[in-house]
């Protein structure tokens, strides 16, 4: 069985009007580590990371993080 747990990250940073540039900035990565956030290509993603991505756009990691059954 595979599990899969999708980012919905342009998603909300649409909703919130943040470029990939201004977020980057905002929570110190490089636009490419965001780009592989967004795009799905991302295999883990750290839990710090995460917490800055939800201070920045206000959200819940569950606003960003979807699980799709198999």
């Amino acid at each position: 069985m595979i599990y899969v747990v999708k980012l919905t990250l342009n998603v909300v940073m649409a909703e919130r009007n943040i470029t990939s540039r201004e977020l980057a900035a905002a929570i110190d990565i490089t636009p490419a580590n965001l780009s592989i956030l967004k795009t799905g290509k991302a295999k883990a993603i750290r839990f710090s990371t995460l917490a800055k991505i939800c201070q920045v756009l206000d959200c819940q990691p569950g606003d960003i993080l979807k699980y799709v059954p198999d």
